[in-house]
Order: C-alpha cells, then structure tokens, then sequence
C-alpha cells in the first residue's frame, strides 16, 4: 500500500488501478510508483517470455513544432538527426558543452508539412524540469515552439514477445509491421493515440501515449487479456540484464557518452557542430581513461550501486548497478573502471560490507532476447 510519506509525491492518472492490485509502492523521482505487484521475480519473467506492462506515466513528455525544428536540435545532440525519415525514432542524449550526460532521451521524428517539422521528445522523470530548461534556453533563436505535455498524457509499456500479439487486436490500424524504432498515431477506442515500438526491457514492445481516460480504459483491457502488471523493481532487473543504462546511476553530467558505452549515438562524421563535440573529440583522438564494463560475481553476492571496486588491493572504481538477475541466474553488474582493467576476462574484486569478492569482466549485454 503507499506510503504514509507520500503526501508530496506525485501520482499518475494510472495510481488507483495499481492500488486495486495491491502494488507495493516507493517514491522515485518526486513520484509514487508501484515498485512491484505480484512480485519481482514473476513480473521479470513474465516480460521475458509473454507479456508485461508498465505504467510509465511520470517520464517527461514534450511536443515540437517549427520550421526548422531538426536543424536546431542538431546543436542539442550527438546524433545526426538528419537522417531520421517521418515516423523513426533516435535514443541519443544532452550534452552539457564539457560533454557530460544532461539526459538520455528520444527523440521521435513525426515528418514535417509545408511550414513545419514536427517531434516528441520523451525524457526522464527526474530532470524533466532541468531538461525543459535547457532545451527552451538554446531554442530561443529557433522557431521552436516546445509544450510540456508531460501532466496531460499518460504512457503505459507493452512489453514482451506476446506484446505483438496483445495490442493489434486493440487497435483499429493493422501495427504488426511496425518495424523497431519506429512510431505512428493510431486509433483504440475511438481515442487518437501514439504508439512507438521502443522500450527499456530488452524486449520487443511498444510504449503507448494517451489521454489519462483513454488509459485507463487501455490498463483494463490489458488485464483482461492476461497481461501481468510490473513495477519499478522489474524494470530495473529486465534493463540491466540488457546492459541498459539508468540515468543518475550509469550516466549523469560528469560522464560522457563515450565513457558510457553510447559512441554509438555519436555521430562525429556526419554533422557539424553540437554542444560537447570539442570534448568528445578529444577523447576519440586521445583514448578513454574509463568505461563502462559489465561484471559477473563468482558468487550469488550482490554488487550495489556505490560499492567500491578493487585490483590489487586499490580502488580502481564503483559499481553503478547489480543485481542478481532472474533470467541470467548469476549475480552482475555494471561498473566504471580504468580503461586498461576493462577487457574481458579481467579479474577484479568488489568490496562488500568490508571484505572483497571476485568479480570478472565480461561481455555486455548479460542477456540478449532471443525473440527480437
């Protein structure tokens, strides 16, 4: 049940149906959020082989409109937004001008008329305000205009390999064709809504924008078709066996995208100027100093976020998630080491409550569908 401290916590349109679930509830980001229903373990596996959703209605939610919309976002990011078409998608991320990560983000291209580029932007929870801020301050000279609809409209995850399966048969347009990345305005229940076939599982799914009525209305009929509930507590397993980064734990201000493991969403080569290009360039000539690297324990004890990691009885570096993971039945992690430290096979330790276990660098992601 909530909290008797949740006086201050925002809720989402969705909060009632998850209290008739007798979801437990935990305050993230100035939200209160169902961190598990049926539990963990169940939830996790019900996206890994069926279907879960998620009530992901306190993510950030922005519309753009203007002219020349793509040009000035081309500032904003590493990734060459040019190349989008109508009705693609691009995860990429903020850079503050020292190349550090404001947000990671995703920017959905909707095409453009005779006088205008349209986009949805969606961000996180907890720097949708700090994201608004700078993207409004380096749009001044655009034509840009940027509405916060983040309070209007709610967003629920279909996540899963039966998530194909569940939602076609809700929709009035046929969106089993919809390849990965992609999105489009579709129709259920007389209602116009927004599908994207994105998500934060590792998993095939779609993601759904709509009113909070609407919502509502699309949480029910989930639950009649047999789709589990799942909470903050397996999102965050089902991310981090993909090797997911969570924004405040993997990336935040202080690391960049190529320290991170996102010199993919770095496009140097087919753009010009962006705020933070200038460093990252330098690290591309220069090398990286740390990365981001995946972590197995010998054992069943857990690597958590903040415990220090040990080679050669020095610290060389912090653990940013762990978990002992459902689908990969081993304890992992992620963490920051020195670049030399970070290839495969490496022994390393990790300190726990005082004494050291053994920890070995190895491939990431921990686990890759075998569905998509």
């Amino acid at each position: 049940m909530a909290n008797s401290q949740s006086s201050n916590l925002l809720r989402t349109p969705l909060f009632d149906l998850a209290q008739e679930q007798q979801a437990r509830f935990t305050a993230f980001s100035g939200w209160e959020m169902p961190v598990q229903y049926s539990g963990l373990k169940l939830e996790h596996q019900a996206v890994r082989s069926k279907v879960g959703m998620f009530d992901i209605s306190h993510m950030g939610k922005f519309t753009l409109v203007g002219e020349d919309l793509i040009d000035a976002w081309q500032t904003l990011v590493p990734s060459d937004l040019s190349r989008l078409q109508p009705g693609q998608a691009q995860y990429t991320v903020l850079l503050n001008p020292q190349g550090g990560i404001i947000d990671d983000i995703i920017f959905y291209y909707q095409g453009e008329s005779e006088t205008e580029q349209k986009a949805v932007v969606i961000v996180n929870a907890g720097t949708t305000d700090k994201d608004k801020a700078w993207i409004l301050s380096h749009l001044q000279n655009s034509s840009v205009a940027m509405k916060d609809i983040s309070q209007q409209q709610a967003l629920i995850a279909l996540q899963g390999p039966k998530a194909v399966e569940v939602l076609p048969t809700l929709v009035v347009e046929d969106i089993s064709t919809m390849a990965a990345f992609t999105h489009r305005i579709a129709t259920i229940n007389g209602k116009s809504v927004f599908i994207a076939r994105t998500g934060y599982t590792g998993e095939d799914g779609f993601e759904i924008m709509l009113e909070p009525a609407a919502a509502r209305q699309l949480w029910q009929a989930f639950l009649e078709a047999g789709v589990i509930p799942c909470g903050l507590g397996a999102r965050d397993t089902l991310r981090l066996e993909a090797a997911m980064s969570l924004y405040g734990q993997e990336i935040d201000e202080t690391i960049t995208p190529l320290e991170a493991g996102l010199g993919w969403v770095v496009h140097l080569k087919t753009k010009g100027y962006f705020i933070g290009r200038s460093v990252l360039e330098q690290q591309k000539q220069e090398g990286l100093k740390r990365r981001l690297v995946g972590l197995e324990m010998s054992g069943r004890h857990i690597a958590r976020h903040g415990y220090r990691v040990i080679f050669e009885e020095e610290v060389v570096g912090e653990v940013t998630s762990g978990t002992l993971a459902p689908t990969v039945g081993k304890a992992i992690a992620l963490a920051y080491v020195p670049k030399a430290l970070g290839k495969v096979g490496q022994a390393l330790e990790i300190e726990i409550r005082g004494k050291t276990y053994p920890a070995t660098v190895i491939k990431k992601p921990f686990y890759r569908s075998p569905h998509r």
